[in-house]
This record gives structure tokens, sequence and C-alpha cells, in this order.
């Protein structure tokens, strides 16, 4: 829509506005907000930090476990559990003996008269290995070392004193998958990138990425919400996705990379899925919809109050009701039950009252309606699919489209 002489005045008022009143109070002072705040009822909110709680203690438990399928700690030592296709090498030192070796085995004199002998053997789907000192003995669910004492007890009627090393030459029984931005990258052991990565030991969610090639970083970030929808930004560590068995966990690694608090730094298991997200044109973003002549999406950077989102939008039109603004807050932390702020834009304008200038924060939904909204819960109810849209991770440019479809959906 075009842009009238009137809304440019309009938004030459709010800035005029925003820096006369910022000069007489000191600048990022807001005491309170609106009295007129939508409150969630005390049980559904009792409910939601109960969830929470309980979330946030799950995944601090999965960062200090010290056993699952992957490995167990042995004397404070992480030593990983073997499995079905996974491919050992048993070296043996003894006595020099020729009738001793057979087919399969490698050997190599030395200078002292002991003979070492490897074998190369894989698990088998029963998680048994056949060689040359025994059938079917079972390895699955050992370690390294317990097998090495069990291979020791049965050669011990044939050689005295024997020596023995149990390696683990390929990992093949656990994996974890790992999607996203992912760097594919060219290096000494291959490709990286998204895929399935094999568990060798005891691993955490960040060391997989990290080892995968890194999130994709670097990608320019842009102001311009009309871009190709399918462009991919960087990669989002704050909002990395763990599905477990069925259950999802979204972890925050940026704090565990860059500030070492490792309290959502999980220790994988096998089978675990990750996702890292991007960050679509922008990370951080807030949306502005309803009676604003430029309704969309813009960085928090730059769009970090009311008055500046309205300015960046080129003002309300003759439509909005401007003694009921809405803020939405926390929607997807609140389990579609958000903190929804009321704001008199007037209040601001004609009185001064800068604690309506609300700050924004990442996820705000800032909607300026064409009729007063009597029904808070109504009025939930009708955003509820637009804020499900909007909080999903899809491009900016996504969802201009499916708000330009019809931006007169809502009913307010």
């Amino acid at each position: 829509m075009t842009i009238t002489r009137k809304n440019v005045s309009l938004i030459m008022l709010l800035c005029l506005m925003t820096g006369v009143l910022t000069a007489c109070k000191p600048v990022g002072v807001v005491k309170g907000i609106p009295v007129k705040t939508y409150k969630i009822p005390t049980e559904d909110l009792a409910l939601i930090e109960k969830q929470s709680k309980k979330n946030t203690e799950e995944i601090l438990q999965l960062t200090q476990t010290r056993q699952n399928s992957v490995f167990k700690e042995t004397n404070g030592v992480p030593e990983y559990i073997i499995g079905p296709g996974d491919v050992l090498t048993l070296t043996y030192w003894m006595p020099y003996a020729p009738s001793l070796f057979t087919t399969g085995q490698q050997t190599q004199g030395s200078a002292e008269g002991f003979m070492q002998t490897t074998s190369t053997v894989t698990v088998r789907p029963d998680g048994k290995i056949t060689y040359s000192f025994g059938d079917d003995i079972p390895v699955a669910g050992r370690t390294a070392n317990e097998v090495r004492e069990i291979l020791l007890d049965r050669v011990k009627d044939y050689i005295k004193k024997p020596r023995l090393e149990v390696l683990v030459k390929e990992y093949k029984s656990k994996t974890a998958l790992l999607f996203g931005r992912i760097n594919s990258l060219q290096s000494s052991l291959g490709m990286t990138g998204p895929g399935k990565y094999p568990l060798k030991e005891k691993t955490s969610v960040l060391d997989l990425i990290i080892t995968a090639g890194g999130p994709v970083t670097g990608v320019p970030q842009r102001s311009n919400l009309r871009t190709d929808a399918n462009y991919g930004g960087n990669g989002d560590l704050r909002k990395v996705d763990l599905v477990r068995k069925g259950k999802k966990y979204t972890l925050n690694l940026y704090s565990a990379l860059f500030g070492g608090d490792m309290s959502n730094n999980v220790i994988l298991d096998n089978g675990d899925i990750i996702t890292v997200p991007d960050e679509p044109t922008f990370a951080r973003r807030v949306y502005v919809f309803g009676q604003v002549y430029s309704p969309g999406v813009f960085s928090l950077t730059d769009v970090n109050d009311l008055l500046t989102a309205l300015s960046y939008t080129g003002g309300y039109t003759p439509l909005a009701v401007q003694k009921d603004i809405k803020i939405v807050r926390e929607f997807n932390e609140r389990k579609g039950k958000p903190l929804v702020l009321s704001v008199n834009l007037d209040d601001i304008l004609k009185r001064g009252d800068m604690s309506q200038n609300i700050p924004l924060q990442d996820g705000d939904l800032v909607y300026v309606p064409r009729m007063l909204i009597g029904d808070i819960n109504e009025f939930i109810a009708n955003i509820n699919p637009l804020m499900t849209f909007f909080t999903s991770t899809v491009p900016p440019a996504q969802v201009m489209q499916y708000w330009l479809k019809d931006p007169n959906k809502l009913k307010f």
C-alpha cells in the first residue's frame, strides 16, 4: 500500500516523540507494564512452570549421565560398549609356535622369541564372535577391557601368561543422525555435514556438531523480508532440537560454546536425532501485523520497542484502534497460552506515558486491531493459527507469503 503524506508525518511524529520524551527520561528505564494485561489462570501457569522445571531437570540429568547404551564409566573413565556390527582387533603376544597360527591371522616375530598375532573379527547380529581360540563368545554389551578378560580366561589353557590387547577397529553399532545447518566441508576424514555419525565414545551434542563441521556461520543477516523463501541462514545453536525415543528436547548450546554453561550439552545415546535449525534472514525477530501499512517480520536489533516497530511499518492505518494495541509474548514457552500486553498508544503520543513504550523481546507479535478486543481469550484463539505458523522455523519470506494470501483473515 502506498504511504501517504499523512503517514510520513505520522512516522516523523513517532520518531520526534521517541527522541524528545526519552531525553526527559533515562533511556531504557521502564516502570512496570500496562495494567491491562492478560493473566494466565493460576492453575495453567502452575502447570506450565511445573512442566518447564521438569524438562529442565531432565535435560540436566542427560548432561550428567555416566552410562547409557554407548558407554559406561569405569573408575571415572568412559569406555565404549561393544555391539553387533562392530569390528574388533585381537592382538596376542605369545612364544613362537607356528602350529597355533591359522588363516586370517597376521603374525610378526620379535627379537625375544615372541610372536605378535592379530585377528580381526566382526561382532555378529547375535552379539558373539568366533576366532581361532574360541567359538560363539558373547561380547555385545561389554567393554573392550571386559572382552579382554573373557578371552584371556579362554586361552590360559593354551598359552602361558598370555598378553592380549582388544581394540575396536570400526564403530558401527551405535549412531546418531544430524540434520540442519551444518557445514559441508572436505577434510582428511572425508566430507562433513548432515548425516549419520557413529558414536565412538562418550559424546555430547556439541562434540558431534563440531566434529561434523560445525554450524553454518558467516551468512550475512538481511533486513529485506521479501527474499527467496528457500534462503538458508546461519545455524542457530540457541534452539537445537534433540529427539530421543520419541521425546523432543530443545537445547541452548550457544551458552555452552561461548559461555561455558554445559547444562544443555546432552550426552548422546544410540538413535538420537539432532537438528540444528537455521536463523532465517535473522534469528531474533519481531512480528508486526494488523492495521499497519507494511506488516512484516523485523530484526529485534532494529525493532526493540513498540514505537520503533510501528515506525518501521510506516505507521497505522485509519482503521487502527490505537487504544488497544496488543503485544503477544512467549507463545511457545507458555504452550499456546501467551502473555498478552495491552498498550494505549494515545497515552504515549498525547500524554507522554513512555512506560507504555514496551521493550520488545524475541518472538513478540505486535498486533494493531481494527476493533476493540473485548474477550482476550477469543483474541488468542483467533490468532492461534497465525502464531503457530510464525513461531515455526520458517524463513520470513514464507511468513510474508502466508500473510499476504489474506491479510484480513483475522477477526480483529
